[in-house]
């Protein structure tokens, strides 16, 4: 993967980024955190004893947000909390993690072992597709990464369980809502503070699945 680089303008507004800040003073791996906190209270989602699957959860922040919630006395989880990427991510404390591409069937199927027929009662999803500037080809590859998180729900959510996913503004994003209402009762957008204003990011939040549109897999 090609090494970004970083103008100027960027890294004085990261450096001055209050989300920054409090990401550093938090122990949070990245200023997304405070993303998804926002929606956690907002939507009033997670509580302890739920199971929780992170898709594309490096370097771990969003994973960081639900292990703090689902933390019982002593800061052991009551709950469960499964992670998985294709990046290598540091360890966090009672956090299972499966390094692997998630469009891959074999590492779909050992997610799908790990949970052993428990049923999900929150998805989260963060992942976004290298983009390559070109808008068609991009509304594409972002739209996949939302089907397949939505494909991953549909078999494994509770029916009152919930999907977040980060999707973009833009062509194709009409179609993406219209997906998720198809098999969701509720679909919601959220862009919380701590998305930058400039970004086309938005958050679907799905609740509740729609009778016919769950199933197991494998």
């Amino acid at each position: 993967m090609a090494k970004k680089k970083f103008s100027k303008a960027w890294v004085q507004q990261h450096i001055n980024d209050p989300y920054v800040k409090m990401a550093q003073q938090k122990g949070y791996r990245a200023r997304a955190a405070f993303k998804l906190s926002e929606i956690l209270d907002a939507e009033r989602l997670l509580r302890r004893g739920d199971v929780v699957v992170d898709l594309g959860s490096a370097p771990g922040s969003w994973s960081q947000v639900v292990r703090e919630r689902l933390a019982g006395p002593g800061g052991v989880i009551d709950g469960r909390l499964i992670a998985l990427d294709l990046l290598p991510m540091e360890p966090i404390a009672g956090v299972e993690f499966i390094l692997g591409d998630f469009r891959e069937d074999a590492v779909l199927e050992e997610l799908h072992e790990r949970l052993g027929g428990q049923a999900v009662d929150l998805v989260i999803s963060d992942m976004a597709p290298n983009l390559s500037g070109v808008a068609s080809a991009d509304a594409a590859r972002i739209a996949h990464v939302c089907e397949l998180a939505l494909e991953f729900a549909r078999g494994h959510l509770a029916p009152e369980g919930a999907l977040v996913v980060k999707a973009f503004h833009g062509s194709g994003f009409s179609q993406v809502v219209e997906s998720f209402k198809r098999h969701f009762v509720r679909v919601v957008e959220r862009k919380p503070k701590a998305s930058r204003d400039k970004s086309s990011e938005t958050f679907l939040v799905a609740r509740g699945l729609k009778e016919g549109s769950g199933g197991s897999e494998g």
